[in-house]
């Protein structure tokens, strides 16, 4: 009979129960770790903080969408480019979406 192990592609037997035997150790050490309650406590309310200011953030980011998304419309408008109502369709989407984007994670996860 031949050997299994020995016909993979550069693996051994040795490598597949050291693979396993370190598999072991990590799943007996997991549940030694523990966590506290005041960890997550703190963590959450870190978490609270900052999401506060990405939220301001993201606002101020779909006001430069907008801005940025007017002047091209408005440049592709004045120029005669027939491709104006294909841009503006986009740029707006992109607001929307942006706008929609960070109303659905206050809405998730709270501010």
């Amino acid at each position: 009979m031949q050997n299994r192990f020995n016909q993979s592609k550069g693996g051994s037997a040795a490598q597949f129960i050291a693979l396993i035997v370190a598999g072991v150790l990590v799943a007996n050490m997991a549940p030694a770790q523990g966590l506290s309650t005041q960890g997550l406590t703190t963590a959450a309310t870190e978490v609270k903080g900052a999401f506060t200011v990405v939220t301001n953030l993201m606002y101020a980011v779909c006001a430069i969408i907008g801005i940025v998304g007017a002047i091209q419309v408005y440049s592709k408008w004045s120029n005669g480019d027939p491709d104006t109502r294909k841009a503006a369709a986009s740029w707006f989407g992109a607001l929307i979406f942006a706008g929609l984007v960070v109303v659905t994670l206050t809405a998730v996860f709270g501010a």
